[in-house]
This record gives C-alpha cells, structure tokens and sequence, in this order.
C-alpha cells in the first residue's frame, strides 16, 4: 500500500511495531501476511511500509499505544514452564507465573530466547522487539552462563577442551567455557557459558561427554545476573542499567571485546551503590543452587 512515488522517510512498520512490543519484527510480519494490522481502514500489505509513527495503526481491530520506554526484567522461570504464549499440549507456560510475578505496569513482554521446559534459572523479557532480537542473536556474542548438576564421570581436561568448539551429530558448537564447581563421587555441578545460544546446547555437549543432566539453571545472561532472585519471582533491571547496556550491544558505543558475566558483574559492583529498593542490573542468587567457587561447604 506504499507509494513508490513518496519520499522514503520513517522506519518500517515491523520494526516500529516491534519497538513498541506488539510481538517479535519476524511475528510482526507474519501478522501483516495474515492481514491483521491496518492503518486507518487499510490493511498493511507489506512489513515495509514506512511511517513516522503509530498513529492511526491497529492490530486485530485494537489502536497501538505510542512507543514506551525500553523495560527489561529478570525472571526466575521455574521447571515445568513453557517459554511460549500457549502450548497446544496444555502445559502451563511462563505468562502463567508471570501473572502475578510482573507489576501491573508492566504491559507486554516477550522473552529474550528461551529456555526449556525442564531448565530453570534467569530469563530476561523486555518490550522492546528490537533488542530482544539484537541479544538473541549469535553474532552479538552474549555470554550466557548456566550452572549443571550432572552424573557420570569427566575431567577437568575435558572440560577444558570445549574452548576450541565441539562437532555433535554435523552441529558445529563455537567456543565453550566450562569448569568443574565441585564434585562427589559421580556427581558434579559444572559451569559452562556459551554465546551461541544454539537449541538444547549445554545439554547436548554435556550429554555428549558421557554425562547425565538432572539439573540445568541459567545464572547469567550477559551482565544481568540472577543470584538470589526467588524462583517465580520478577525483578525490573534499572533503566540506567538497560540504556547503557543497549547502547553497547546496538553499536553505539560497543567495546572490542565483551568481558564475561563474572567479570562484567564485580566491575558492577565496584562502580555502584545499592540506593533504595533492589531493581539493579544484578538481581540476587537462586536458593537452592550450587555454592559458588571460594564458598563451599
């Protein structure tokens, strides 16, 4: 419905629809595909169309609201949830716990990638479309870190090895960081980070040295830790903490080399004082995890 004779000014109604977190600019599109977003009387044809901004756009018969602000919060996403809208099984998902974990205020949120059913741990959500994608993506070489709880037998050596990358079934994983915590007998908690984010990673290459995984927490994503943020439980990370953060991942002022969570997170601490209620970048450590290095038993 664009004129190719108008000047090209805006930005594309996906992109814009996505900013103001009506859904993912992938699912944007395929709304506009199925012909659920108008402006005015019109329905949109192509995710390209450019505006300047929302005025006047509907999705399923409903007005966008004008662009907020970029919120992000931090998730103690329990076992047994599907990181999805609904689940044709029945299985419960996320926006189930989320009811009652996310402030009134919240609006929509969408989650930054997933995590399985049975994995636990930190899963950011924000309402902004265009960094959610931006930290999903493998090229944005985001640390994620998990902690696993496993059983089987494994040296520190093999462990090591994982930096060079592994082959698994024809899947070629990059580099994997990952370092005995402690170990009893045949059990073991092990940390691994990543920055694919590829389909069931830490999993399939812990699997893969033989290893059974019982348990499967996600601490860390980038520099937003979840330490001892209660499981079902949402926190909001400071605006502060998200614009620069932001601003780094979108090119903006990106370092050369991103550092890792850990070290990301004590630089944190160094910089910055606790000022009334607890809604930094680092939410607190689960209960019931594994002890951290330096503070075992």
């Amino acid at each position: 419905m664009t004129n190719p004779d108008a000047p090209r000014e805006g930005d594309r109604i996906a992109k814009l629809l996505a900013r103001a977190g009506v859904a993912s600019r992938r699912e944007v599109e395929r709304m506009i595909a199925d012909g659920r977003v108008r402006i005015g009387e019109e329905t949109v044809t192509t995710p390209a169309t450019l505006l300047t901004s929302l005025r006047g756009v509907s999705v399923d018969g409903k007005p966008v609201k004008a662009t907020e602000p970029t919120r992000l919060f931090a998730f103690h996403k329990p076992a047994g949830l599907i990181t999805a809208e609904r689940d044709p099984a029945g299985r419960p998902t996320i926006y189930t716990a989320l009811r009652n974990a996310l402030p009134a205020t919240a609006g929509r949120v969408m989650p930054v990638g997933r995590l399985d059913f049975n994995t636990e741990g930190l899963l950011l959500l924000t309402n902004d479309g265009a960094l959610k994608r931006a930290m999903e993506l493998p090229s944005s070489g985001i640390p994620r870190t998990y902690r696993a709880r496993t059983f089987g037998t494994v040296t520190q050596d093999q462990l090591e090895a994982l930096i060079e990358g592994v082959e698994i079934d024809g899947m070629q994983y990059g580099k994997i960081d990952a370092n005995m915590e402690r170990s009893t007998g045949r059990n073991q908690w092990i940390e691994v980070t990543i920055t694919e984010g590829k389909n069931r990673e830490v999993r399939r290459v812990l699997e893969h040295l033989g290893l059974e995984v019982s348990r499967l927490i996600r601490t860390a994503y980038g520099p937003f830790q979840l330490l001892d943020l209660p499981r079902g439980a949402a926190v909001e990370i400071r605006t502060a903490d998200v614009e620069r953060f932001a601003a780094g991942l979108l090119g903006k002022d990106r370092p050369a080399a991103p550092r890792s969570a850990p070290d990301q997170a004590r630089a944190r601490i160094k910089r910055t004082k606790p000022t009334g209620p607890r809604t930094a970048a680092a939410p607190s450590r689960p209960t019931g995890g594994p002890p951290r290095r330096g503070k075992r038993p």
